[in-house]
């Protein structure tokens, strides 16, 4: 048979198999998978280092955490706008230039000799990376079949939720044992060999640089403004006292004038930047919402938990680290079995599901006590894992499944960004949660505690007559102490009534599913792109 035989009959049997998934765009997918996992993870991986870095760049307490917060806006702008620019460059070049550009900048970071260098790096790292996570979803959704979702989901919601619940863990590790440089050299070799791929073996569209020309640069202003401005409020407000702080008010401002610039051209301009029409179809509204309520229950969780086991338990944050790598297991775990069940369980009922183990855990973890410690803490982590998992591998389906593959990209950048804005509000309202409910329960245990109270009159004279070789100190070291235990205990009275809402919030969320469509099998991207 001669070789153009052989083609055509290849070609016939690719014809009759629309499901067959191409065994060159899977592994390329998989390298590409690799990179949301290094852009993902870098959210995260510092957080645990932050004192180690300050020490390293003798930084000051106001400086280092611009180290988290210049990543997260210039990440927070990318996402959405990726999706014009794959339209314009190419997924093959938005790639290339995103996985070599972020490679370059955390070689660059980690070589970083002062604090104004590490946040320009920063910056640009998590600018330049921030293209490769909703590029990633996208693809999923375009070069493969409906049918094939089962495989692909379980892989993108994974690194999703694996990626930022293991930063803290790896960079703890990394720190400890080797440097905090370690936390930025880590992306080089993977980074290159993801960046080489993607220019070689990257050929899902062709780039239409005409939009260079119709580029809304207004449009792009405002959507820069808009989003850099509520990262930096969302991240800074709880520290400063909102509306009291200068800069938090200023910040507000440029917020509400960038929306306003930002959404005028969104539905004036010819070509805007980021189209929203992808809103008008209700099962994308929805699990954007639904992404949003993940994002506060993911990133929220990975900062609570280590609040408790760091203010309470006194652990490090290797110990931290291990303590919060039961919920990672679980949800690499739970992946296969999500995949699996979405094949045969209607989507809402997987999501329902999810939402109602999340609920259960966080109901679980309000009746904390101080002595709880890591076996206290396991079973709601382990739910908390596999609720993730049951409801990350749907979400992606039902947002972005049924959508046309030609709105897939732009629609992509909106439901990453509604995860990462998720994460950012849910912070800011746990901060301000916590603060406000600690100086409560403060303010009425000191009430019951104090001068003329027999049991705080016999703590207090207790404890002095265990620092009684302090000598004259030994009453305001015993005051110190007790002082001490009601602030403890107002911490964890706090972190009881966030835990409760918590709950109903997720069980909240679970209620919502009723306006969901139900997903109609073989619909949404393909293969032929």
């Amino acid at each position: 048979m001669s070789a153009e035989a052989v083609a055509q009959a290849a070609g016939t049997i690719r014809a009759a198999d629309p499901d067959r998934i191409d065994p060159k765009r899977l592994i390329t997918f998989l390298l590409m998978v690799l990179g949301m996992f290094m852009a993902i993870l870098d959210i995260q991986i510092v957080s645990a280092s932050l004192p180690e870095i300050q020490a390293g760049l003798a930084a000051s307490g106001d400086e280092i955490p611009w180290i988290q917060t210049s990543y997260l806006i210039a990440e927070v702008i990318m996402i959405p706008l990726s999706g014009y620019l794959s339209r314009m460059l190419s997924t093959r070049w938005v790639f290339t230039i995103s996985a070599g550009g972020f490679t370059l900048m955390s070689l660059l970071c980690g070589f970083s000799n002062t604090i104004g260098e590490m946040i320009l790096w920063r910056t640009l790292q998590g600018f330049l990376g921030g293209a490769m996570i909703p590029t990633v979803f996208a693809c999923a959704y375009t070069i493969f079949p409906r049918s094939k979702m089962h495989i692909v989901s379980p892989m993108i919601g994974l690194v999703a939720t694996l990626a930022p619940t293991i930063g803290p863990t790896l960079g703890g590790y990394l720190t400890e044992f080797m440097s905090w440089h370690w936390l930025f050299f880590i992306n080089v070799v993977p980074g290159i060999v993801v960046t080489i791929a993607a220019f070689s073996l990257i050929d899902f569209d062709k780039p239409d640089l005409s939009l260079l020309n119709r580029f809304d640069w207004w449009g792009f202003l405002g959507l820069a403004l808009f989003l850099g401005a509520m990262e930096y409020v969302l991240e800074e407000g709880a520290g400063d006292d909102w509306f009291a702080d200068e800069i938090i008010l200023l910040m507000t401002g440029v917020m509400i004038l960038g929306g306003v610039l930002f959404f005028w051209r969104a539905f004036t301009a010819d070509e805007p930047i980021v189209r929203l029409d992808a809103f008008a179809d209700r099962n994308f509204a929805m699990g954007s919402l639904f992404s949003f309520g993940l994002g506060i229950g993911l990133y929220g969780l990975i900062y609570v938990f280590p609040v408790y086991l760091s203010g309470v338990r006194g652990y490090n944050s290797l110990q931290i680290g291990e303590a919060m790598m039961v919920s990672g297991a679980s949800m690499f775990l739970t992946a296969p079995i999500a995949g699996r069940l979405s094949q045969k369980v209607d989507l809402r009922i997987m999501m329902a599901i999810g939402f109602a183990l999340f609920s259960l855990s966080c109901w679980m973890m309000s009746h904390l006590t101080q002595d709880w410690d890591y076996w206290e803490i396991f079973i709601p982590q382990i739910m908390r894992g596999v609720s993730l998992m049951l409801c990350m591998v749907p979400v992606s389906n039902i947002a972005l499944g049924m959508l046309p593959p030609e709105k897939v990209k732009n629609a992509s950048g909106l439901f990453n960004l509604t995860r990462n804005l998720g994460g950012a509000v849910g912070l800011a309202l746990i901060n301000t949660m916590l603060s406000n409910r600690e100086d409560f329960h403060y303010a009425r245990l000191a009430e019951a505690v104090h001068g003329g109270r027999g049991v705080a009159d016999q703590a207090l004279s207790a404890l002095a007559q265990a620092y009684s070789s302090l000598g004259e100190a030994a009453q305001t070291a015993a005051l110190s102490t007790l002082t001490g235990m009601v602030r403890l205990q107002a911490l964890i009275l706090s972190l009881t009534d966030l835990f409760v809402t918590l709950a109903l919030f997720f069980a909240a969320m679970g209620t919502l599913l009723i306006f969901v469509e139900k997903p109609k099998p073989g619909g949404g991207g393909g293969g032929g792109h």
